[in-house]
């Protein structure tokens, strides 16, 4: 009889906990209203041009190239060294659909504030891949409680961040800010395979020009490897070692794939499978 009922008790327990696991869980991307907005420092790591090309890579995919989206440059924190101009790619790569922090930050964050209203307004929810620092965030969810201070922005602004320099290098009271008033998410780092989310530094990954057959794709890309090539370790730049071999690094893609529900991919080569064609 006691041992009947210390199992009902753990089996109760292990529900309750279960359930209150699912409950903190956030909600699923809805590609029919949420944007996602990806977010990258470009400072001093050149991995966010070949980023901002696997990016594109997966939306011109016909899966989803249905998702609102828009990039936002130059949202580095309090880190040190030179910044790496990805105008030139940006404008290949995403048209219009961007926006340069690095140029004015406070004319930026204006016009994200445009298209994340718009969002918000329309019911849908912004989740913002941070593929750098928090930053930039921190100043667009001020904005929100200013301008629209019925919105909950820890229920609507889901923030995912996969680094832990990138917190490191985050302004302290900025993070801190982002975590008390998103709905934040730390996921395992996107340079390691094998740890639950996609892992895309890859040094010896050297075939991707033989099977892009997307004319823009392979052209992107060409300007994504030529600029990481010109910057990479230069004037006191950081040095990715994975690129200076001749191969690829793509890591802070790991947060958009967790948003997408495809954090399954292993690696840089089953990316390419999925989306290069």
């Amino acid at each position: 009889m006691k041992f009947r009922n210390l199992f009902t008790v753990t089996v109760i327990f292990i529900c309750c906990f279960t359930v209150g696991m699912k409950s903190n869980l956030s909600k699923n991307f809805d590609r029919k209203r949420d944007l996602l907005l990806v977010q990258f420092d470009c400072k001093t790591d050149v991995d966010d041009l070949q980023s901002a090309a696997a990016l594109v890579t997966l939306l011109n995919h016909p899966d989803y190239s249905d998702i609102q989206y828009h990039a936002v440059a130059g949202t580095y924190g309090i880190q040190d060294g030179l910044y790496v101009p990805p105008n030139s790619l940006f404008q290949l790569a995403f048209g219009d659909n961007w926006t340069d922090a690095h140029e004015n930050v406070n004319a930026a964050v204006d016009e994200v504030m445009s298209v994340v209203i718009k969002t918000l307004d329309e019911k849908g929810d912004i989740w913002i891949a941070d593929a750098g620092q928090s930053d930039f965030t921190a100043m667009l969810v001020r904005r929100l409680h200013s301008d629209l201070p019925g919105i909950n922005t820890r229920k609507r602004i889901h923030v995912v961040q996969h680094s832990d320099w990138n917190e490191e290098v985050t302004s302290p009271e900025k993070l801190k800010f982002v975590k008390e008033n998103a709905d934040y998410h730390k996921i395992p780092d996107g340079n390691a395979v094998g740890n639950g989310t996609p892992g895309f530094r890859s040094p010896d990954y050297n075939k991707l020009m033989d099977i892009l057959s997307d004319p823009g794709l392979r052209g992107i890309w060409q300007l994504a490897i030529d600029l990481s090539n010109q910057y990479n370790g230069k004037e006191g730049r950081y040095n990715n070692e994975a690129i200076a071999a001749g191969g690829l690094d793509f890591s802070d893609l790991s947060e958009v794939c967790w948003i997408l529900g495809l954090q399954d991919i292993r690696d840089t080569e089953a990316f390419f499978e999925m989306f290069s064609n």
